[in-house]
């Protein structure tokens, strides 16, 4: 078998971004075909999600530019949570609609996704990991109200500059520091979010009062 149709049968068997970081030292060919692989993913615009496995800092990098294409992400049945890093910088993304059964949703999963207006919660969810929503700055609403949410990861909200409403239930738990750091249109500046003794208390408070 010719060495190129080697390479092109190994790649579909093969995780693209292992095959990538493995062999890009070795011949500018196996370079060339796995940014292939990984534009193919990308190209259409739908990021299809078949587990709820993380993806890694590095792998993340590789797919950063490729990422602003995305502008529907689906994710298929059965899923238990949505993995560390799986939107970040996906900078074109408008809405997402997470499905039932998710229970979690992984550190940075969504950060930097600046174009995210609207988020649909499952009743399921239990945690929202750190960094999750941060940099989401056209999120403008966000409502926990009706789900058995937990836990609030540290900072999972953190500079989302258009937020104005947040929603929380009665069955939050954890509420990590600096949460809605930089959320000037939902916390008001005499809270000080940078007191991590008191802030969270007077945060929670806050949020209460808008709901009531």
């Amino acid at each position: 078998m010719a060495t190129d149709d080697f390479r092109r049968l190994l790649r579909g068997y093969v995780d693209v971004a292992d095959l990538f970081h493995t062999f890009r030292l070795v011949s500018k060919p196996w370079q060339r075909i796995a940014e292939e692989k990984i534009d193919e993913d990308f190209r259409s615009g739908i990021l299809l999600f078949h587990d709820g496995k993380d993806t890694s800092w590095v792998d993340a990098d590789v797919r950063k530019e490729r990422r602003k294409l995305v502008t529907r992400v689906i994710f298929l049945l059965n899923i238990p949570k949505v993995g560390e890093r799986a939107c970040m910088w996906a900078a074109n993304l408008v809405v997402v609609d997470i499905p039932e059964g998710v229970e979690s949703i992984g550190m940075s999963a969504f950060s930097d996704s600046s174009s995210l207006t609207t988020v649909s919660f499952p009743t399921t969810l239990k945690s929202i990991g750190a960094y999750a929503f941060s940099r989401c700055s056209s999120l403008e609403n966000v409502d926990l109200l009706h789900i058995n949410l937990q836990e609030l990861g540290q900072t999972a909200f953190m500079d989302c500059s258009e937020l104005k409403s947040m929603t929380i239930p009665d069955s939050l738990k954890t509420f990590g520091y600096y949460v809605f750091y930089e959320c000037s249109k939902l916390v008001p500046s005499n809270i000080d979010v940078h007191n991590w003794g008191d802030a969270t208390s007077e945060v929670v408070a806050h949020l209460r009062s808008l709901q009531n």
